[in-house]
């Protein structure tokens, strides 16, 4: 086989990045001596996970558009012209077979850039709805890898392909497994009911708020709570767990080892989005889903009404956080039967070889260039 040269793009929150990690790792198994640079965004997560990851990374000057501060939208065409010119130069010095887009700031410009230099390039669509950009590069992709049906209609027939998204290979092996390293890693007891929380890699203000305000509920009922917090809001609930005196709440911002939360976990509370969904259909869990309302076209909505309307899942909107998500969370803590239901059904959306898949597709579209 070839030896090939890859760009993956995407990043600012770990949804993007896990998935392009994946996709690489599984590069590199199909392609032993393939080379591998990821483009992100400044600033961004990206530009420390992905070097963590063992992969190089060049970092663009670019950012979205800011909703509630238009101020900081005055550069924005500066940024977009800015990171299209270097990715041009990047395409010059890299050279790649390909280019591989998965979402995020970055992505569109050297997705644009390829294309303009007939460059083959595919897109990895994460979510039920494709945002402005990917509906923008369709017409010259090679192929659309997507983990939703429905999306013929934006990506063409003949070039979507329903593979899912790819997520984190430690999530693979089997949960029970597990278990003894998860209870030590925690500090946790093996008899008690454990919620594990998360509102992505950058946290959740509507939920971080809700289980802020209810803490006391979960202690008095001796429910264990692992909860990812953001780096935003960990200073606070640090604070308030201190003050409680609990050892049932553990507080970070960040959670490396996903794979032992879910272990532990008889529910999770978490966003809507696309790589988070497609873990817990990988660790069969029953999930309440927050959608996050501000999110492009509402996709996180529609990623959990997939669901919702399969019995695979239970949801709430953001606005009522505050209000329904602890009776929600603490009845379906004490219902085994639809936590059984749950898991049953949201296994219906597992595609753990999606990376594989995709790595394999890639590949034999180059070899058959």
């Amino acid at each position: 086989m070839n030896s090939y040269r890859f760009i993956i793009s995407g990043g600012g929150t770990g949804g993007h990045i896990f998935p392009a990690i994946a996709i690489a790792n599984a590069l590199k198994a199909t392609c032993p001596d393939a080379q591998i640079l990821f483009v992100g965004a400044k600033g961004k997560m990206e530009m420390q996970k992905v070097p963590a990851a063992g992969y190089a990374i060049e970092g663009l000057w670019i950012s979205g558009l800011q909703r509630h501060e238009w101020q900081k939208n005055l550069l924005f065409p500066f940024k977009i012209l800015s990171s299209v010119v270097q990715s041009f130069r990047i395409l010059n010095r890299f050279k790649p077979h390909a280019v591989i887009g998965v979402g995020g700031y970055a992505s569109g410009a050297i997705l644009y850039a390829a294309q303009m230099a007939g460059i083959s390039t595919f897109i990895q669509e994460q979510n039920s709805f494709p945002g402005l950009t990917n509906k923008l590069l369709a017409k010259k992709i090679r192929a659309a890898f997507v983990a939703y049906e429905g999306l013929e209609k934006y990506f063409g027939k003949e070039k979507t392909f329903l593979y899912g998204n790819p997520i984190r290979e430690q999530l693979f092996a089997h949960n029970a497994s597990k278990k003894g390293e998860a209870l030590a890693f925690f500090n946790f007891q093996d008899h008690k009911k454990t919620l594990f929380v998360f509102g992505g890699s950058l946290g959740a203000k509507a939920i971080n708020e809700a289980i802020l305000a209810n803490l006391e509920v979960f202690i008095a009922n001796d429910v264990q709570v692992i909860w990812q917090t953001g780096e935003i809001f960990f200073d606070t609930a640090r604070a308030k767990i201190e003050a409680l005196g609990s050892k049932n709440i553990r507080a970070m911002p960040f959670l490396e080892r996903m794979d032992l939360a879910y272990c532990l976990a008889q529910v999770v509370v978490s966003r809507a989005g696309a790589g988070t969904i497609s873990e817990l259909a990988t660790v069969c869990k029953p999930a309440i889903f927050v959608p996050l309302p501000t999110a492009a076209e509402d996709h996180q909505t529609k990623n959990a009404m997939a669901l919702v309307s399969k019995n695979a899942a239970l949801m709430i909107e953001n606005r009522e956080a505050s209000t329904k998500l602890l009776p929600l969370a603490m009845s379906l803590l004490q219902n085994v039967e639809l936590q059984m239901t749950l898991k049953a059904n949201i296994a219906h959306f597992d595609r753990h070889h999606a990376a594989s898949q995709m790595a394999q597709h890639i590949t034999q579209i180059l070899e058959n260039k």
